[in-house]
């Protein structure tokens, strides 16, 4: 239902207000901690909120703020952690059964241990589906609680766009932050593939698994990922020189089954780009998407036949049917397989970016329709496979249009960091 939705407010504005201390740190916590009391029964975003310890470190920030000391862009800004990053002192239970007792995390997640020095504060852990795979989690879409939010990172898409948090970590292995912005409405940011450190993270695939953010925009997504940023460093390049953002919709029969509202909304947010003034082309894939989502299968089950092998120690009942299958899965995979396929998906990543060089944007659908009714299934992740494959940034709006970012040929620094055209869709949307 729709009372559940709340804009929790922008992350540069809410900064501002404490940096000018006409917010204070404290009273910014015990609002969204009043509007977890409301919104948690409904939707169950949060798997445990760390209310006191949250409270005593906004009181620090506040006596920081008062004598002129800041720690970072989002001091007093308070976060969400999906429950398989570790956050000292609280436990990592990954919505596993099997580890519903486990010890509380000796130490911080170094994504977690960058933002906390960055001046944010830890609100508590948010619900993920099974180690981040299908076995939902108990959280539900803020529009309407008998609708999925999507998954892996369902906790963390519901309760921001529930209002509980204004920023929140999720990961991506499949499409694991841009599908639940997509059905939750709000807007997440995946970097590109591992830029950011998974240390305190517990894996599924490594080679996919990718720390992003969630924000009400695309704005507030990406001015989280900015205060990682080491001093006098950003990954937003402004320069005049770049001109008008160049768009290509990419033509492939694997989205042939969009909904009617979905290509609706796909050919407005079209002629939205068009009418701001930037050079929109409709091209074709240089190779057909289905076997991305094929590869992505392949090599996301072998990962995670070795990484996850450990959980058919415990009993049965206590871990899911469907991560149990997918690690039998990869481990009736061969290694020499499993490298000829690595090896094939670089040259898909060669071939695409070389064809695509001047590309800035790619504009893609998030999903083929909304958000499918009940939470036993996190919905259709196909869409999103082909670009986390190809390993690049991805922006979902608000629309549910996810953003790819394609970097200059040979300019490997940039396609991990190239995420300037997202500020100039702020303005042109």
């Amino acid at each position: 239902m729709a009372a559940c939705v709340q804009d929790p407010g922008r992350l540069r504005d809410l900064a501002e207000r404490i940096r000018a201390r006409a917010l204070s740190p404290v009273d910014l916590v015990q609002n969204y901690l009043d509007r977890i009391e409301v919104v948690q029964p409904l939707v169950e975003p949060w798997r445990q909120v760390d209310a006191e310890r949250a409270l005593a470190t906004a009181d620090e920030r506040a006596r920081q703020a008062a004598d002129g000391q800041f720690l970072g862009p989002l001091h007093g800004l308070p976060f969400g952690v999906k429950d398989i990053i570790d956050v000292e002192g609280l436990p990592t239970r990954c919505n596993c059964r099997a580890l519903e007792d486990c010890a509380p995390a000796a130490a911080d997640a170094e994504v977690v241990l960058a933002l906390k020095a960055a001046g944010a504060i830890v609100l508590g852990k948010l619900h993920t589906t099974e180690f981040a795979y299908f076995d939902p989690s108990p959280a539900r879409n803020p529009y309407n609680p008998a609708h999925t939010p999507g998954g892996s990172s369902s906790g963390s898409g519901a309760a921001v766009a529930a209002g509980t948090v204004p920023m929140a970590l999720g990961t991506q292995t499949l499409a694991s932050l841009n599908r639940p912005a997509a059905y939750c409405g709000i807007a997440a940011f995946k970097p590109s593939t591992r830029s950011i450190s998974g240390y305190g993270v517990r894996p599924l695939a490594p080679s996919f698994d990718t720390v992003g953010f969630y924000g009400w925009s695309v704005d507030d997504a990406v001015y989280a990922y900015e205060a990682l940023m080491p001093p006098g460093r950003s990954p937003i390049d402004m320069s005049p020189a770049l001109g008008k953002a160049r768009v290509v919709f990419i033509e492939d029969e694997l989205i042939d089954d969009m909904s009617a509202d979905m290509q609706s909304a796909h050919l407005a947010m079209l002629e939205a780009f068009e009418a701001a003034g930037h050079p929109v082309a409709r091209l074709p894939s240089p190779f057909p998407f289905k076997r991305l989502v094929e590869l992505h299968r392949h090599i996301m089950s072998y990962e995670a036949g070795r990484a996850l092998a450990h959980l058919l120690d415990y009993p049965p009942d206590t871990v899911g049917e469907r991560i149990r299958s997918l690690i039998a899965e990869g481990q009736g995979r061969s290694t020499e397989t499993y490298l000829v396929e690595r090896a094939e998906v670089m040259k898909y990543q060669k071939t695409f970016f070389e064809t695509f060089e001047r590309t800035d944007v790619f504009l893609w659908p998030a999903t083929p329709g909304p958000a499918p009714k009940g939470i036993g299934w996190t919905g259709e992740p196909k869409y999103i496979a082909p670009w986390t494959v190809l390993g690049g940034p991805i922006a979902t709006l608000p629309a549910g249009m996810p953003i790819p970012l394609s970097p200059a040929a040979g300019q490997k620094a940039q396609f991990h960091q190239r995420a300037e055209v997202l500020s100039r869709l702020r303005a042109s949307l």
